[in-house]
């Protein structure tokens, strides 16, 4: 199975999955109309995409509402105007689901994480429509550039 994620930066997103289970992390983007939006483009906000993880997993070893958890635990649910120092619509949180029943669970975890906390959670929930894999640079980028992801992930403020 597929799951798609729009958690600010590819890069700092990808690594915590494959602890928990899942097959294959893909760096990428969706929600955008534009056909084969390059890394550049989307940085610099021309296609309407967000940097999107696609997630291959197997729901036996892996279920889709942990994932919700995983992908919650690990980001801003309440900044809409993208995460940590990355800022602009490529950066925002979006859950893309593929049916009905991932649209529901979705849908139940904001509502839950909104009463809990008492803030309204800035994460769109978008019908997935495409996903286009980006440039091999950006592929497992942690284990490609371990000493510069690890900058990244303490100058964006995703790690103390």
């Amino acid at each position: 199975m597929k799951a798609y994620f729009a958690g600010g930066c590819f890069w700092c997103v990808t690594p915590i999955y494959k602890i928990y289970g899942v097959d294959k992390v893909t760096c990428g983007y969706s929600g955008g109309d534009e056909v084969n939006p390059t890394y550049q483009d989307v940085k610099a906000q021309k296609t309407g995409h967000r940097e999107t993880i696609e997630l291959t997993y197997e729901p036996e070893n892996v279920s889709y509402d942990k994932l919700l958890d995983i992908y919650l635990a690990n980001v801003d649910p309440f900044d809409g105007e993208g995460q940590f120092i990355d800022k602009g619509f490529s950066y925002t949180l979006a859950i893309y689901y593929n049916n009905d029943k991932e649209r529901t669970i979705a849908e139940s975890k904001i509502k839950e994480l909104e009463a809990d906390s008492g803030k309204k959670a800035q994460i769109a929930i978008e019908k997935f429509k495409t996903f286009y894999a980006a440039e091999e640079e950006h592929q497992d980028y942690y284990l490609k550039n371990p000493e510069a992801f690890e900058k990244e992930m303490i100058e964006s403020g995703r790690r103390k």
